[in-house]
């Protein structure tokens, strides 16, 4: 073990300390941390100045742009952790896989992979493959110090989506036709995507994340059923892969309230609950042992201050006998969300939970 490392493996020991872990760790905290998903972007003015006629995927390459992003909401809002600033088809575009992000649409892959012969295209991947991930982490966490830096990626089901779908889709009827007509090649495709998932993460905690996040955007259009039999083996890959490393893991999924329990089952430390389910019954379906993050729905940040207050407070007194609570949105930042709404919402959480 290294001299700036914790006792449980690879967890920076400026960090472990912060009320972020500790409230991952289900320990008591100073006070409830907030951080937003998409807090990296997207609201900030100065984001869209640094960003300034930059493409999407080469501003996730480019290491001290990547670095300031990161830093900007920190800076502004006093959030207690950082995002990573990337995008969840990195590692596909990093291995090779022809796909671009369009403004206004999303990612678009040019060859959807629907065959057998398709998943040839999907090679490991190397530290190597994404060396500008491993120079952002260095840049960041000597400016962060005692701040944890969270590293994410896209949860094999959402990464498959969007091969399969060829891009965003609201009905997911290409994944959905080959995950029901040809259950061996679905998880074979879904396995491979669990190893370069997993390698992703892992360049990232070794590069110095003090946890990750796992994003399945899409896996709300499952049922348990389908979930249990056709995706948790390969979201409990991914999570096993990096239990070693003494992290928090964080599991985060949209429309996902029937399928919490699973979640957690998968193998996360902190299972992410949207806007949908009170916390306190969230946590009734999660079960004993797990933290839980969340659940402002983000368009309450338009509402005005007095709601904004109104809302945040029931999710703190739902919360209130949980064993541990990372505040945050039910998903991300909205593009035009006001950010001294999220400077105020942060100042609330912090002054009303102080202990």
């Amino acid at each position: 073990m290294s001299a700036n490392q914790s006792p449980v493996g690879m967890q920076p020991t400026a960090t472990y300390d912060s009320a972020f872990l500790k409230a991952c760790r289900r320990e008591p905290v100073p006070h409830t941390p907030v951080w937003f998903m998409r807090q990296a972007g997207r609201s900030l003015p100065e984001y869209l100045k640094v960003r300034e006629g930059i493409p999407m995927l080469e501003s996730c390459m480019r290491p001290e742009l990547v670095a300031e992003i990161t830093l900007q909401p920190v800076r502004r809002h006093r959030v207690d952790a950082a995002i990573y600033f990337s995008d969840i088809v990195v590692p596909l575009k990093a291995i090779g896989i022809d796909l671009d992000i369009k403004p206004g649409v999303g990612p678009v892959v040019a060859e959807p992979i629907r065959t057998r012969a398709d998943l040839a295209r999907l090679r490991d991947l190397t530290p190597e493959d994404v060396t500008y991930v491993t120079e952002a982490f260095g840049l960041l966490t000597r400016e962060l110090g005692a701040t944890p830096l969270i590293g994410f990626a896209g949860a094999p089901f959402t990464l498959a989506s969007y091969l399969v779908e060829g891009g965003p889709s609201r009905n997911h009827e290409h994944t959905k036709a080959l995950m029901y007509g040809d259950p061996q090649l679905w998880a074979d495709l879904l396995d491979r995507l669990a190893g370069i998932t997993a390698a992703f993460l892992k360049v990232q905690i070794e590069a110095g994340a003090s946890a990750v996040q796992l994003f399945d955007s899409w896996v709300g259009a499952l049922s348990p059923a389908d979930y249990r039999r056709s995706v948790l083996p390969a979201s409990r890959k991914v999570f096993e892969a990096v239990s070693g490393y003494g992290v928090p893991r964080i599991h985060f999924g949209v429309g996902t309230g029937e399928l919490l329990g699973l979640l957690g089952e998968a193998g996360a430390d902190v299972v992410g609950v949207d806007w949908r389910v009170p916390l306190d019954e969230a946590a009734r379906r999660v079960g004993p042992g797990k933290a839980l993050q969340g659940n402002l729905d983000p368009a309450v940040l338009f509402a005005g201050r007095e709601a904004v207050e109104t809302k945040t407070r029931e999710i703190l007194d739902a919360a209130a006998d949980l064993e541990g609570h990372v505040f945050n949105l039910g998903h991300g930042v909205l593009p035009t969300t006001d950010p001294d709404a999220l400077t105020r919402l942060v100042e609330y959480v912090h002054t009303r939970t102080a202990r």
